[in-house]
């Protein structure tokens, strides 16, 4: 049991941690054991993704202010709270997997740029492609063009040295 200042301090670390995050998910995470429910936390943890279980009325003093106040109608029931700081997909990836293989998590609810998005727009989400994925094709698409440039450019010398050499056989012919 908490006290009123660690409630406080709780209180302070959630609404710092929701106000800095890209992503809110809110998951029920009832029926789960302990082991599957640590394999979660580790699987999260990898992607560089928060996992915590809060008390419902501390997360809605605490989501005052943040894009995951737009969620408050799911604060009810055993919640986990997933939240990333870099990359909204990762957890939403991660989630719809997870629950795929264990029908007892639901996702509830999730807030990202201040919408709130439904389970399916979380999985729909999850199909995208990760933060690192299109920054290598965004990346690979910046190197084409000026290999693409310099392919052209050096066409134009190349066909003006070919006509000069046809010219200079044809008048060494004649």
């Amino acid at each position: 049991m908490l006290n009123i200042s660690q409630k406080k301090e709780l209180i302070d670390r959630l609404a710092s941690e929701l106000s800095e995050s890209e992503i809110t998910i809110i998951v029920d995470y009832k029926g789960l054991d302990v082991l599957k429910m640590t394999d979660l936390r580790a699987q999260l943890r990898n992607e560089g993704v928060f996992i915590e279980v809060v008390k419902n009325t501390l997360l809605e003093r605490a989501s005052e202010g943040t894009d995951a106040a737009l969620m408050k109608e799911f604060f009810k029931g055993p919640n986990a709270l997933v939240l990333s700081k870099s990359d909204p997909v990762a957890p939403a990836k991660i989630l719809a997997g997870f629950a795929k293989d264990n029908e007892q998590l639901e996702i509830k609810a999730g807030a990202l740029n201040g919408k709130l998005l439904t389970p399916e727009e979380i999985k729909h989400l999850a199909k995208m492609p990760s933060k690192e994925e299109l920054l290598g094709k965004f990346v690979f698409g910046l190197n084409q063009v000026p290999t693409s440039l310099v392919q052209v450019l050096s066409g134009v010398p190349r066909a003006f040295v070919n006509v000069l050499s046809a010219i200079k056989d044809q008048k060494e012919a004649a």
